[in-house]
């Protein structure tokens, strides 16, 4: 597999167990620059405390992404991968528990789907992510945050990512679609809250390891 991580960046990572890799999505329809790629780097820039942020934009292309979202996995081994996704017409921060294997028959950007429909052959038809992303949206039930929890990602490219990364990394792995619409979709507010949902979900991942 021909290497897509940047080296740049990864001359900066460190321990598999500081890492937590957020990922947005390229250039899809009328977004030229995907406010799920912003909000990536504006995580990239305000941080996650003492972890370390390696932030990678995915093309909206099935190939691609299955091949990036597999080498991540295996060259970085991160804490958590943390997945943002735009959801056009929506005002609300949705936090996917479930990632779906099969149906996908809509086309990518470059005109392709898989043969196949699936995310990788063979494999569970879902799988839910080791964060309890129920519990981390009551957390935020306050005004001003609206966030709301989801079984249903949508069968398209974030789906495809989450399952992908579920997949190859254990279910220690998030997907959250931003909005693109109303006061969240201000960078302004809508990084801090990630970054407070992230952070939320870190400790989630920490107490799951100290008492596996």
């Amino acid at each position: 597999m021909r290497a897509t991580l940047d080296s740049a960046n990864l001359r900066c990572v460190m321990d598999g167990d500081k890492i937590v890799v957020v990922t947005g999505f390229g250039p899809f329809r009328r977004f030229l620059v995907n406010p799920s790629w912003k909000a990536a780097q504006g995580l990239k820039s305000v941080g996650l405390g003492e972890q370390t942020v390696y932030c990678k934009e995915l093309p909206v292309s099935y190939v691609k992404t299955q091949q990036v979202v597999a080498e991540i996995w295996q060259t970085l081994k991160p804490k958590l991968a943390v997945h943002l996704g735009i959801a056009t017409g929506s005002s609300v921060v949705t936090l996917e528990q479930t990632g779906k294997n099969c149906r996908y028959i809509d086309k990518d950007v470059c005109g392709f789907c898989p043969e196949s429909h699936c995310c990788v052959q063979g494999g569970p038809e879902k799988l839910d992510s080791v964060i309890n992303m129920r519990v981390v949206s009551k957390q935020f039930k306050q005004p001003g945050m609206e966030v709301v929890y989801s079984r249903d990602a949508g069968r398209y490219l974030c789906d495809f990512a989450y399952y992908c990364s579920l997949y190859h990394g254990q279910r220690r792995a998030a997907l959250i679609h931003v909005p693109s619409s109303g006061s969240l979709a201000s960078a302004d507010r809508l990084v801090p809250l990630l970054q407070t949902l992230i952070q939320t979900m870190l400790d989630q991942v920490k107490d799951s390891s100290e008492t596996a």
